[in-house]
């Protein structure tokens, strides 16, 4: 395995769990190491059994895992990898999660109901991990879960560089709940201060994934509408949006997000609906069937690797957003 060291001889380990082996050679490939070869099975009756092949003793380790379906497993696989790496003296573990599991549980909506992204946070901590890197966090205030450093990654520069090279005209950010109006904003800003607008929805807090769009809130008329949202799930409130901006007069509609969780009907939704373009990253896997004409995913590995590169020289994570 090829080592990155530094003048103190600290080492450098990355190492993957098995939900999206693709993004981790990536990684690896970025930041010109290998991934460290890990035995990882499954008994009979769904235990999850990890094994290093080398020592990993005073070393620096990353370990990544993507959070798609079955979210629980790649979970407790990575709790188990880190627990690994504890019980094998490893200097110092960072866990990579580029869409934070349960990010959407972060506080309660109604009595008796739990706050799953802390859990998932404590979870982290009791197993052994020293820090966080994440990406394009549902809220902010999961930062302060985690008891020890967060690296709040934001794949809008590597988004907006592409939506600003191939949409050149009338641009207008459309937010698709007034509650992401601050991204929509700093979206505004990094495309030039174009137009801002917001999508006025109405959520049944008792049936999930459920919303409905009533209508565009700002100026999008003659103008080519950039929907961002930081995840897309089953599809049908960034589709109504979508349809909402195209009724309000929009010229045209893209669709950007980072993470592609694309459940159930998504795909068709998205595929069909007015959007002339999907745009993603690679935080999640995408299988074969998730694919379509539409979409564009775009590679997360170069920010994630350089976040690493900062985290094991000691530098700034911070200074890969400063303008």
């Amino acid at each position: 395995m090829n080592e990155i060291t530094t003048a103190g001889d600290k080492k450098l380990v990355l190492v993957s769990g098995r939900a999206n082996p693709e993004l981790a050679e990536q990684v690896a490939e970025n930041l010109g190491t290998e991934l460290l070869p890990t035995d990882i099975y499954n008994f009979a009756n769904g235990e999850i059994y990890v094994r290093y092949s080398e020592s990993v003793r005073g070393s620096d380790v990353f370990v990544l895992q993507s959070h798609c379906a079955p979210i629980n497993e790649w979970l407790m696989e990575q709790l188990i990898m880190v627990d690994a790496l504890k019980r094998a003296s490893a200097k110092r573990i960072t866990v990579i999660a580029p869409f934070f599991p349960y990010a959407r549980q972060d506080k309660k909506h109604r009595g008796r109901e739990p706050i799953s992204a802390r859990l998932v946070a404590d979870l982290y901590k009791t197993a052994g991990a020293d820090r966080i890197i994440t990406v394009d966090l549902h809220t902010a205030q999961i930062q302060g879960y985690f008891d020890g450093p967060v690296d709040h990654l934001i794949a809008m520069p590597i988004l907006a560089g592409y939506v600003k090279d191939k949409y050149p005209g009338d641009l207008a950010v459309v937010s698709p709940d007034a509650g992401r109006i601050k991204v929509a904003e700093n979206w505004s800003n990094s495309l030039g201060g174009v137009p801002l607008a917001f999508i006025h929805k109405t959520r049944d807090i008792t049936r999930p994934n459920e919303t409905k769009a009533n209508r565009v809130v700002g100026e999008v008329e003659g103008r080519t509408c950039v929907l961002v949202d930081d995840m897309i799930d089953t599809g049908g409130t960034i589709v109504q949006a979508a349809d909402a901006c195209m009724a309000a007069g929009a010229k045209g509609v893209i669709v950007v997000s980072t993470h592609a969780v694309f459940s159930g009907p998504a795909v068709e939704r998205l595929s069909n609906s007015v959007a002339e373009e999907v745009i993603v990253t690679n935080t999640l896997p995408l299988s074969e069937d998730k694919i379509f004409d539409k979409l564009t995913v775009l590679s997360i590995a170069p920010l994630i690797a350089r976040a690493v590169h900062e985290v094991f020289e000691d530098g700034s994570v911070t200074s890969l957003f400063e303008v």
